[in-house]
């Protein structure tokens, strides 16, 4: 069957052992192709009834005494997110803060783990909060930032950072090599083990940001030998906006490690209120101040259904999904002009794939306000378009991309207007 027949995403979804999850979701507009659960994922339904528990049936009647098991509630909840989507063992890994928050947090204790060395090491496309957050490092401490070219280099395709690509950078002065699992805009894979152990090689620590890549691939953290990492809970994680996002620390190296925001929940004796900071064993050692409750809850309940679902599966359907769309692409958007920009190889993508046109951002805008299809645009010419596994079917992906064939095609994208939000 072609990949152009309607009746084969079809196939995919009677076949798909996934399909059930989707009914789990709230889907307002049936017609509607949600492709960018890469930037914000569906809401569960049980997440409404776990909020509404909660404010009903624990902050209301319990108030301040609900502190006795609210309180530690980063860590369990830390343990889930690892064991279902990390491939991470307890004890590792918290759910608090901001991704921004935790990336500042690990990276600068990495960088004073390994004193003398002056060398932060991070590439061109990286995330920009990640680039000005090592920028704002790298000015306040006197240290080297160095940016690997890969937006304009013929030597990194798509985006994408190797070994080889990494090794002419390394030497003996290197504190920390940070990158991302996933790059936001083209969507390449990062080899994550071979680069851990090239920097372990030369004495580094590297710090891996997994924000576009948690909850679509299987990130295998402990098996990787990974020390550090970061990510948020809101794109394949379904946990909603805002909602708290995790670190993780190796139980190798968290007692080698002293973050620089010394806040009261990584006190040992917490509530002694002790004149001086001695911090705290094991990973609550990392944390900062409470946790949010209500966003927690989000996130046991998202983590929950990706545990249930298997993150192998997740990964396959992830696989399978954006080959139908590059199978889509090439049928029906290469002859028209745009390009692709991620990965044929399924091992060096994630969830969602990257394609590319000089009008992207009006494309994008036309998209949402003409085809009810809903992609997002990244400067300067990209157009994303993700496949969530759990809440996204094939025949949706199969939709999204006939409509936006038509809509370019027609060019009818040119009647609307770019802009009118600041938000792509």
């Amino acid at each position: 069957m072609n990949v152009t027949d309607r009746e084969y995403a079809l196939e995919l979804d009677r076949n798909d052992p996934l399909a059930h999850f989707k009914s789990q979701f709230v889907v307002s507009d049936p017609q509607m192709c949600y492709l960018d659960g890469n930037s914000l994922g569906r809401l569960p339904k049980a997440t409404v009834a776990a909020i509404n528990n909660f404010m009903t049936h624990e902050w209301g009647p319990e108030v301040v005494t609900g502190w006795s098991h609210w309180v530690d509630e980063a860590q369990p909840t830390g343990d889930l997110l690892a064991a279902a989507a990390l491939g991470a063992g307890p004890g590792q890994t918290l759910v608090c803060d901001t991704t921004s928050v935790n990336f500042y947090q690990l990276c600068l204790a990495a960088i004073h783990a390994r004193p003398g060395r002056k060398t932060i090491i991070t590439d061109a496309a990286n995330f920009p909060t990640d680039r000005y957050i090592l920028d704002g490092i790298a000015k306040q401490f006197n240290l080297k930032l160095v940016i690997i070219d890969n937006e304009d280099s013929s030597a990194a395709v798509h985006e994408r950072i190797t070994p080889e690509i990494l090794a002419p950078y390394l030497n003996d002065d290197v504190a920390l090599v940070t990158f991302e699992i996933i790059q936001y805009r083209s969507g390449a894979r990062t080899d994550v083990k071979a680069i851990t152990d090239q920097v372990r090689a030369i004495g580094g620590l590297v710090v891996w940001d997994a924000s576009h890549a948690v909850g679509a691939i299987d990130l295998d953290l402990d098996a990787n030998g990974v020390d550090l990492c970061v990510g948020c809970t809101y794109k394949y994680g379904n946990s909603g906006p805002g909602s708290p996002a995790w670190l993780y620390v190796s139980t190798r190296i968290q007692k080698e490690l002293q973050v620089p925001i010394q806040g009261w929940f990584a006190q040992g004796a917490q509530f002694e209120m002790g004149p001086q900071f001695e911090k705290a064993d094991g990973i609550r050692g990392f944390q900062i101040a409470s946790p949010s409750l209500m966003g927690i809850r989000c996130v046991q309940t998202a983590f929950e259904m990706i545990k249930e679902a298997g993150i192998a599966a997740i990964e396959a359907k992830a696989a399978i999904g954006t080959q139908m769309m590059i199978d889509l692409y090439d049928a029906w958007l290469k002859p028209l002009g745009i390009e692709l920009n991620t990965s044929r190889n399924p091992k060096e993508r994630g969830g969602h794939i990257s394609l590319v046109h000089p009008d992207a951002a009006q494309i994008c805008v036309a998209l949402r306000e003409i085809s009810n299809v809903i992609p997002d645009y990244r400067t300067p010419n990209s157009i994303r378009l993700a496949i969530s596994p759990l809440p996204t079917s094939y025949s949706e992906v199969w939709d999204g991309f006939e409509r936006m064939r038509d809509l370019v095609t027609s060019q009818a994208y040119k009647s609307v207007k770019e802009g009118g939000s600041r938000v792509t």
